[in-house]
């Protein structure tokens, strides 16, 4: 009983689902629903893409960072080694003011302190010849990054451009499809499209109002005054046209009028 109701309920949660689906596809099929969800798809995509920009944005803050301490340091490093020289030189005087006698050079206090300057300036210079080279290690995987980044931003700004053009397109399509689609269903009889109805309605009101005034117009004479015109018109053509046949002898025997000579009318000489 308890899987009967419980597969009662799913069937009724599958049948809301189902008419809430297709409400929403008809709705979203609407060309103005169509071009302010594309809008808003193009609000969304530009927002992520100004993010990713701003991303890369400070990965090339860093790499400039880098670029700096890289320079701030081998301008030390070249420091340290002139230190390091002068340390020796220093070392090298103190060999020749004593002629080469190496007990007296280490007992002066002169060798040992050049010689802890020069031990002491390797250090460094060893320290920083190693961070330099972490550095130009971080700035070589920076610029990669940072170029394979470019690239992709390059292609999602075509892609926005490409949404753009199909925003235009998906909507005309729409609307030529719906418009296809109620001329078909017009045709076939079964179209309910309030603009099919209304041109309808016109269509019966022009025809009723046409057949009202042709009923007026009989009821008031109309017709038969402007058939009277017609005869008349046609009448005193024919009249004139046989008087002017009789006048230069085209009027043939049997349509003579009595009275008339069988003599040709004669055309007075000047």
């Amino acid at each position: 009983m308890f899987r009967a109701v419980g597969r009662y309920f799913r069937a009724i949660g599958y049948l809301i689902t189902g008419r809430i689906d297709q409400a929403r596809q008809t709705l979203s099929a609407n060309p103005n629903v169509m071009r302010a969800t594309y809008d808003q798809i193009l609000r969304d995509k530009t927002a992520r893409i100004h993010q990713y920009k701003d991303a890369v944005a400070g990965m090339i803050s860093q790499e400039e960072k880098k670029k700096a301490q890289v320079k701030s340091l081998t301008e030390e490093v070249k420091k340290l080694e002139s230190l390091k020289a002068g340390s020796a030189a220093m070392a090298r005087k103190l060999v020749a003011k004593h002629n080469g006698d190496i007990e007296a050079v280490k007992r002066d206090s002169e060798y040992t302190r050049c010689q802890t300057a020069f031990r002491d300036f390797s250090t460094t210079l060893a320290e920083k010849e190693h961070r330099i080279a972490d550095l130009e290690g971080d700035l070589e995987t920076l610029a990669k990054s940072i170029g394979s980044h470019k690239i992709q931003i390059q292609g999602l700004l075509r892609e926005l451009d490409k949404i753009r053009e199909e925003k235009h397109d998906a909507v005309a399509d729409v609307i030529s499809a719906r418009e296809e689609q109620q001329i078909a269903d017009m045709v076939a009889g079964i179209s309910a499209d309030r603009t099919s109805q209304e041109l309808a309605e016109l269509r019966d009101l022009r025809r009723q109002m046409k057949a009202k005034a042709r009923v007026s117009r009989e009821l008031s004479g109309l017709d038969t005054k402007r058939d009277e015109d017609e005869f008349l018109v046609y009448a005193t053509e024919n009249v004139m046209t046989d008087e002017f046949d009789a006048l230069i002898g085209l009027t043939k025997d049997d349509d003579k009028r009595l009275g008339e000579s069988d003599e040709p009318t004669r055309i007075p000489e000047k």
